[in-house]
């Protein structure tokens, strides 16, 4: 299952770091962020819990980049 979340972030950069925290997660397949329309897109794993999985990214996004914030 593939979902698009808007988030905020200040810098392209900081989005990278982002990206990057999103795909080390578990229960996710894969994720990339769009800097310039501050969309995440996020593809989860078979059978995992969409909504856990999207505050253990957003609570490893925020060890990356303190201030950035995922709209769940």
């Amino acid at each position: 299952m593939k979902k698009s979340y808007k988030i905020e972030v200040d810098c392209a950069n900081c989005a990278n770091k982002m990206e990057e925290a999103a795909k080390k997660t578990a229960g996710v397949a894969d994720a990339s962020v769009n800097f310039m329309a501050l969309k995440m897109k996020v593809e989860f794993e078979e059978g995992a819990d969409v909504d856990k999985v999207m505050k253990d990214v957003l609570a490893n996004c925020k060890k990356v980049e303190d201030d950035c914030e995922i709209f769940l």
